[in-house]
């Protein structure tokens, strides 16, 4: 049974993939996590505007938003066998097989959003991209969750001490887990679709996640205390089909990662100045916000995410990022 089911799966997913029209002419599926408010959706939104207009509608881009082909790791598993041609999650899901973008999500790794945009649009981030290749997969460009904070519905989060006990959600990111067990939380991996009903009924204490993402995905409801931590920061690549995308001529390789790129930005300057707005209605729909939280009490256990992180790939990408001005 459990085989047919996974023929069916790839049945399904093939039905809604990648179709060449004529010569040429491209159809590609886009999966990403995004509510339709999300930040996320309104770039992939732009992205296949651009570039249906840029090719003169040769590529056709159908947005598959809200996990509404299956959770985060399920959507990268499609990408990588063919059956979705184009994929945007949180970067701890790619590295369940690519652990070297465990990087990326290191506690305190990031100062600010400009710190993250010169390492990223750097040779960091186009080595990161192309180490993807490895996996089947092509890297398009780096979308954002975000700088992650700290919510629950037991206490405030002012110093690392707080944290005792409380189960969070996390990611399912190596980095995150020993973070948070260092810092004396009971880290919970689940797929972020599960996290609202989750909460709900008390199987987790909190979760973390930018202002935004919180906002819009209406866990203010079931979340009563905020601290703006911002102890680590998400990027989400956009990665393609790496078969799916050498088939595409070279002319519309290029319309279909400037479309992309566009598209990135658009989404971190509304993730900027969503935020700012929706930390204010946050506040106002019940949320008690800590907006000063003591981040130097988390330092001990962000070192020892790192020190793991060396280990396998050595300190110098860490300095090369922190030394990045």
């Amino acid at each position: 049974m459990k085989k047919l089911n996974l023929i069916s799966a790839a049945v399904f997913f093939a039905s809604i993939s990648s179709h060449t029209l004529a010569a040429g002419e491209h159809i590609l599926a886009l999966s990403h996590y995004g509510s339709p408010s999300d930040t996320i959706t309104k770039a992939t939104e732009l992205m296949a505007k651009r570039a249906n207009e840029l090719s003169n509608g040769r590529i056709t881009i159908k947005l598959h938003p809200n996990s509404e082909l299956g959770p985060s790791g399920t959507q990268i598993d499609g990408t990588r066998m063919g059956t979705i041609d184009i994929v945007v999650v949180g970067n701890p899901y790619y590295t369940t097989f690519n652990e070297e973008l465990n990087l990326l999500d290191l506690p305190f790794l990031f100062r600010d959003e400009a710190h993250v945009e010169k390492v990223l649009a750097g040779e960091i981030g186009n080595n990161l991209l192309k180490s993807l290749e490895k996996s089947g997969l092509k890297g398009l460009a780096f979308y954002e969750i975000g700088f992650r904070d700290i919510t629950n519905s037991k206490k405030q989060i002012t110093t690392v001490s707080d944290l005792s006990g409380l189960k969070l959600r996390t990611t399912p990111n190596p980095a995150h887990i020993a973070a948070f067990k260092e810092w004396g939380a009971n880290p919970t991996p689940m797929p972020f679709n599960e996290v609202y009903f989750s909460l709900k009924t008390g199987v987790i204490d909190g979760q973390e996640n930018p202002v935004h993402h919180i906002y819009n995905n209406n866990l203010q409801e079931v979340q009563k205390y905020l601290s703006l931590t911002h102890h680590a920061y998400t990027a989400a690549p956009m990665a393609m089909n790496l078969e799916r995308f050498n088939y595409m001529d070279k002319e519309d390789q290029e319309i279909l990662l400037q479309a992309a790129r566009e598209g990135a930005e658009l989404e971190k300057q509304l993730n900027i100045e969503e935020n700012k707005i929706y930390l204010e209605k946050l506040k106002e729909q019940g949320m008690e916000v800590e907006a000063n939280p003591d981040v130097n009490t988390f330092q001990v256990g962000a070192k020892k995410a790192w020190d793991d992180y060396a280990k396998k790939f050595g300190d110098s990408i860490i300095q090369q990022v922190t030394d990045t001005k």
